[in-house]
């Protein structure tokens, strides 16, 4: 079973998404909303594995929910608007159903969110980071100083979450990947530790270890030995301070 809500302004529109729905008994849908607001929340209550998504809406566009939700799940666009095909299929969305459109139509544009191909978290995982990149002008190794993203998406499961930025308190290496820890919890990242190093705050995020990058806000203590030191976080983690970034440490000292 997957569950579904349908995001419309127009009644008539979300009434149809429900009839042709009818012929899917694993598309279960669990709620309506007719404006962005309203989608947002319960998108976030739900946690929909499918959402059909109209663009233009009271309150929110459906690209701005987008950005305001905890998770991103699959999506069709259904509007009447052409002029955003683009834009949606640049966030990867699964279809575009312009309206007005037939039941043959919708049916292919069900068939791929059926397909576990076209289900792939690699596929959903570009839509994520576009709308979670830096939206200002910076180099291609450092954003500028104001444009850091807020969240960063973690895979759990079959679903993509975002961490706030200010909930981690440190990241540890995973081979080709990082693990960010939070008081709530430990995130698997796609992204390698030099990867997320190159996106975050420097002045927020330094790098002590090559397998290690700390938030500051989070540092209780800082622990000097005769050739090292540790750094004790707000949580009780020890992380241990590498000779080649001992500097890092010693610039923060007074």
């Amino acid at each position: 079973m997957q569950k579904v809500l349908i995001i419309d302004d127009e009644a008539a529109g979300r009434l149809l998404i429900r009839q042709y729905l009818e012929a899917y008994p694993t598309l279960i849908v669990v709620g309506e909303a007719n404006n962005g607001v309203d989608a947002v929340r319960l998108i976030n209550e739900f946690r929909p594995d499918l959402i059909f998504l109209d663009v233009q809406m009271p309150g929110l566009t459906g690209f701005q929910v987008l950005q305001h939700i905890d998770e991103i799940p699959q999506i069709i666009f259904s509007t009447a608007y052409d002029q955003y095909a683009l834009q949606a299929f640049e966030v990867h969305a699964v279809d575009y159903l312009l309206k007005p459109y037939t039941r043959d139509r919708f049916a292919q544009a069900v068939a791929r969110v059926m397909d576990p191909r076209t289900a792939n978290l690699q596929k959903i995982q570009p839509l994520a980071e576009s709308l979670l990149a830096p939206s200002g002008r910076g180099t291609a190794d450092r954003p500028m100083p104001d444009q850091y993203p807020e969240k960063i998406l973690v895979q759990t499961g079959n679903r993509l979450v975002t961490v706030a930025v200010a909930d981690i308190l440190r990241i540890e290496a995973e081979g080709d990947y990082a693990t960010l820890v939070t008081a709530k919890g430990h995130h698997l990242s796609n992204y390698g530790i030099t990867a997320l190093e190159s996106r975050l705050d420097p002045r927020l995020f330094i790098r002590v270890h090559r397998s290690d990058i700390v938030n500051l806000h989070y540092i209780r203590e800082i622990q000097k030995y005769p050739s090292s030191y540790d750094v004790i976080l707000q949580n009780g983690d020890v992380v241990r301070v590498s000779r080649s970034y001992m500097e890092k440490i010693r610039e923060l000292t007074f």
